[in-house]
């Protein structure tokens, strides 16, 4: 198995992480030097002493851009095995890594292995609301728990290797859009449950909350304006069509049809731009939705309209809210 540890100003805990891990056997050990600069030149030298491989990028390009480096000096030269990618401040103990290569070994087919938090003891505020807050998003959005979301600690088989490489994002965002990829791209992901380990309250990490923070929820927000601007679409079509046709269903169908072209054409070039589907493949599945959601609003706004007699526009906003987290969940597992 190779370990792959991304570092960017790292301490010596790094050092004393190389050490336990050497002491429990495994390696290859590979570091990512994501452009420290020259005041951390000795530490990385030492780390190469210890007989670790040390690539170095000139700049900062970010975790997903060092963890892509890695992976792909990988693949290049044949280094054996499991890939596990392990957090270079001390968060991932050497029993838990050696946990997660276990359970790539009981694997029955590719798939990804987190090594999960419980966020159990004394856990920083940032840390522990940060995970709730984008556990419960994921799950909104994919229909899927993940526990862990944000973990650093993640196991890989070899196969995989190609497809991580072309996952977008450069910085944190890689981790998560590499979840909201995995499951329609038919790989599982389980969840080992490891120590919590946050050091002088985590003040080495190197996350932004702020930035980070929106590069992770990034396709999230593109979908909802994408939506925005088709629900408005649709909102304006809805009244146009029922005053020229006076006929609420052809007026559904009318105007559900148009911000519909709308609606695929940005998601597919701007939303959902990790997947591999052809548009052969997605348009058709993509307007089978657009007849299933149809159909759904069509009903959801008769009931809200004709049995609880409320105000066509009101009945719409209604209906557009119930239909939102669905669509979202069944482009990002079905369609793109």
């Amino acid at each position: 198995m190779t370990i792959l540890i991304p570092a960017y100003e790292p301490d010596d805990r790094l050092l004393d992480l190389i050490i336990k891990l050497q002491d429990y056997g495994l390696g290859p050990i590979l570091i990512v030097d994501d452009g420290s600069g020259p005041a951390y030149r000795g530490l990385f030298q030492t780390a190469e002493a210890f007989g670790c491989t040390v690539l170095t990028h000139p700049v900062n390009y970010g975790k997903g851009r060092a963890l892509k480096t890695g992976f792909r000096y990988i693949q290049e030269h044949g280094l054996p095995g499991y890939v596990v990618c392990a957090d270079s401040d001390g968060q991932h103990l050497p029993h838990d890594i050696k946990r997660v290569v276990e359970l790539l070994h009981s694997q029955s087919k590719p798939g990804i292995v987190l090594g999960s938090r419980r966020f159990s003891g004394k856990v920083p505020l940032r840390s522990r609301f940060g995970n709730y807050v984008t556990r419960g998003v994921f799950a909104l959005t994919t229909g899927s728990t993940i526990y862990d979301t944000q973990t650093g600690l993640r196991g890989f088989p070899p196969s995989m290797l190609d497809w991580l490489g072309l996952i977008p994002g450069d910085r944190f965002e890689y981790e998560m859009n590499m979840l909201l990829s995995a499951r329609k791209e038919g790989y599982d992901i389980t969840e080992a449950f490891i120590d919590t380990v946050y050091l002088d309250h985590n003040k080495s990490s190197h996350f932004r909350p702020l930035a980070d923070s929106f590069r992770i929820y990034l396709p999230i927000l593109m979908f909802s304006t994408s939506s925005l601007l088709s629900s408005l679409m649709d909102f304006v079509l809805l009244f146009l069509f029922q005053r020229l046709t006076h006929n609420l269903f052809l007026s559904v169908v009318a105007a559900r049809l148009c911000s519909s072209i709308f609606n695929y054409s940005v998601n597919r070039r701007y939303v959902f731009t990790g997947g591999k589907r052809s548009r052969l493949q997605s348009l058709p599945k993509y307007f089978s939705l657009v007849v299933l959601v149809l159909l759904f609003n069509y009903g959801l706004l008769y009931f809200y309209s004709e049995q609880l007699i409320l105000p066509l526009a009101a009945a719409k906003i209604l209906t557009e809210v119930s239909v939102f987290v669905f669509s979202y969940w069944a482009q990002r597992r079905f369609v793109y």
